[in-house]
């Protein structure tokens, strides 16, 4: 298992009812992260239309998943 904090924003954090958490993953990729994510909060969007970020830096959805990493994802923000 591996240790990360994850930080929600917009409508994934209204979904998950908190801005973060920390918690143990046996997720390989950040992909099955925010699946597993996904599942236990009901998030409605696709990892598609997320973008995800490790330690304040972009990444890639196929990317592993470090213990102690700091992982946010990312909603599409509407604006005006």
């Amino acid at each position: 298992m591996t240790e990360v904090t994850v930080l929600y924003f917009a409508s994934l954090r209204d979904a998950a009812g908190v801005a973060q958490e920390s918690l143990d993953t046996d997720a390989p990729t950040l992909r099955s992260l925010y699946a597993q994510l996904q599942a236990r909060h009901g998030f409605a969007l696709p990892a598609e239309r997320l973008r995800v970020a490790v330690d304040g830096a972009f990444a890639r959805w196929d990317d592993a998943v470090a213990a102690g990493g700091e992982i946010a994802f990312i909603p599409p923000v509407s604006g005006g």
